[in-house]
Parts: structure tokens; C-alpha cells; sequence
């Protein structure tokens, strides 16, 4: 079992159980998904879209920033727009936002390991 621990943290992270997750940390509560400019141009080019129907089809504005937007898969349980509920993963994997890539090392839950293990089976 590989572990992937970040210098910091009181935890450690088990990726092999994303698999049997099911995507727990794209779905849940309504939220952000932050893109940047250069990520949005990596997503677009994954798609196959050019960065304005990207921009038009899947990401909103909130003030200066953009995030992907969600769809409702149940009542008050949303996903990323990009997770896909048959096989309960991202469709856009090799280009997910850093927000994505870094989970579930987020500052957020840098001294807190007992809230990130509710979001992530995978801790250890």
C-alpha cells in the first residue's frame, strides 16, 4: 500500500481507495470548484471546445474568479458537472483543477484529521 503524505499534515492519504469511494469528494453540498485561466484552456482542450464554449457551457463567474458548475443528483447532493455517475468518477481526470488535485490536503483540514476522514475514506 503506497501512502502520499504532504509535509504538514497529520495524515496520510491512501489513493487506492478512491476506487471503491465512488467520488465522495466530487459530490455533496453545493460549492466551488476554482479553475484558472490555464487550467480552463487545458479543459478546454480535453473537451475539444475552444475556451469561450468551455466558459459558456460549464463554468460560472463569482466575482473575479470561475468555478465548473454542478449539477443536482439528488435533493441538496451535487456534483462537479465533470464527475460521471456511471463508473463515479472524473471525466476530466488528467486535467481536474489544482483544487481537485491537491484534495485531500487542503488547509482546511490541516490539523483537523477527523473532518477530512468524514470526506475521505482514503485517510489513514
Amino acid at each position: 500500500m503506497e501512502l502520499i503524505e504532504q509535509k504538514g499534515y497529520n495524515y496520510k492519504f491512501n489513493a487506492r481507495e478512491c476506487e471503491a469511494c465512488g467520488g465522495h469528494c466530487c459530490t455533496g453540498e453545493s460549492g466551488y470548484i476554482w479553475a484558472k485561466h490555464v487550467e480552463i484552456e487545458k479543459m478546454a482542450e480535453f473537451v475539444n471546445l475552444t475556451v469561450e464554449d468551455f466558459a459558456t457551457m460549464y463554468l460560472r463567474k463569482v466575482k473575479h474568479r470561475y468555478s465548473l458548475i454542478e449539477k443536482e443528483i439528488d435533493k441538496n447532493n451535487f456534483a462537479c458537472i465533470f464527475f460521471d455517475e456511471t463508473i463515479k468518477r472524473c471525466a476530466i481526470y488528467p486535467v481536474r483543477p489544482l483544487q481537485c488535485r491537491t484534495f485531500p490536503f487542503w488547509e482546511q483540514f490541516k490539523n483537523n484529521k477527523k473532518e477530512v476522514k468524514k470526506e475521505c475514506p482514503g485517510i489513514v
